[in-house]
């Protein structure tokens, strides 16, 4: 198994909690994370038709094989569990007790705010982090290779699956079956169009009625398309900065997928040798690089917290956020190789809205070296699978 980095902040929340909540995209590693970390605990698919039923007829005589607490998998697919898990350890409020799993985020939440709120611990587990795949990524893997495999753990534990086969089945057997559960579409072929127009979009600002008109549905029916897709962990919409530094300031988010190699399927990229001469290349490694920074986060038990900053006249950072000392700290991220005069300019560009605010900024490329240029901090694409 990969030793997963959320692994100590679950630690660290079951001491606290009585519930402890993994949510995530499916096949993130949920379920063998939660077997892993509390190996003594019985392990409960709310999947199981069996299971369901037992729990849905007799939930008293379901629960009470689980006194001393359980792995609850897929825990959304059975709502009622929350309001008895309320009773159970609002009796007995030991910490750790609990450990529930889902791929739908707002199932699970809607679960948490009306019976558990101030009872549960919310993780996020989202596919595997540079740091996590280690060496692949930090020396002996291509960039092209990384972005186009992705990084969900089912292609890195078993080498010989292909990504297409993989990514093929994971659309039609996953995402295709939250939609159809959560929103009864009826047009899967309109809504993998709507899918595959996300995809190409990556790494941009988001127009919803743009988007819609070109997948020839209602704005209504995007914005509850995206919503799924964004709280089930496939997409993610990183928001513009919050404060104002007196100029006109783009208020759309940007729109990223947080798996590249899911991506790359959806924008047919079949190989990486193909995706070197793709025009949504750097697009694809800006997707890269903020999702790296967002499974950190979420890794570490922290809020995202992530943004960027981009204004009427093009001045632009693609990611920021702020530092323990109340500083603001710029990230420019371009993919090609060599660091070239305009990256340094455009890392430097990224810092005027707030001079005496922000911190060295960061330029992170496609390239191998790492040092500082005119007051840029350059970092390699492989500096981000570091374990500190």
């Amino acid at each position: 198994m990969i030793e997963r980095q959320i692994t100590a902040t679950l630690h660290r929340l079951a001491r606290s909690f009585p519930v402890l909540a993994v949510t995530g995209p499916r096949q993130s590693g949920k379920t063998t994370l939660a077997r892993h970390v509390f190996p003594d605990k019985p392990y409960v698919s709310l999947e199981d038709p069996v299971e369901r039923a037992f729990a849905t007829e007799d939930p008293r005589g379901f629960l009470s094989r689980f006194a001393q607490g359980a792995i609850f998998d897929e825990a959304q697919r059975w709502p009622d569990l929350f309001s008895h898990l309320q009773g159970l350890v609002d009796e007995d409020r030991k910490p750790g007790r609990f450990v529930l799993t889902g791929s739908q985020q707002f199932g699970l939440l809607a679960g948490v705010t009306q019976s558990l709120a101030g009872r549960v611990a919310m993780c996020r587990l989202l596919p595997l982090s540079a740091a996590e795949l280690g060496d692949s990524v930090g020396g002996s893997c291509a960039l092209d290779e990384v972005l186009w495999r992705g990084s969900y753990p089912a292609l890195h534990i078993n080498p010989s699956v292909e990504p297409g086969d993989w990514f093929a089945s994971y659309i039609t057997t996953y995402l295709e079956r939250d939609v159809r559960q959560i929103l009864q579409v009826q047009d899967l072929a309109t809504f993998q169009r709507f899918v595959r127009l996300c995809a190409g979009r990556t790494g941009q600002l988001l127009n919803l009625s743009n988007l819609a008109g070109e997948a020839g549905i209602t704005h209504t029916t995007a914005r509850a398309w995206l919503s799924v897709l964004e709280s089930s962990d496939v997409v993610h919409l990183l928001a513009p900065y919050h404060r104002n530094f007196g100029k006109r300031l783009i208020k759309s988010p940007k729109l990223y997928f947080v798996d590249t190699g899911l991506a790359c399927w959806l924008l047919g990229i079949r190989s990486p040798e193909q995706l070197a001469l793709h025009p949504a290349r750097g697009a694809l490694f800006e997707t890269w690089v903020v999702t790296e920074y967002l499974k950190n986060r979420s890794n570490h038990g922290q809020a995202s917290d992530l943004f960027f900053w981009r204004d009427n006249n093009g001045l632009e950072a693609d990611l920021m956020y702020e530092t323990g000392t109340g500083q603001v700290q710029t990230v420019e991220i371009k993919s090609g190789q060599t660091p070239t005069s305009d990256y340094v300019r455009a890392g430097l560009r990224s810092t005027r809205m707030a001079r005496t605010e922000t911190t060295t900024p960061l330029l992170i490329y496609g390239g191998e070296a790492s040092f500082v240029r005119s007051g840029v901090q350059l970092l390699s694409w492989r500096m981000l699978a570091r374990k500190d």
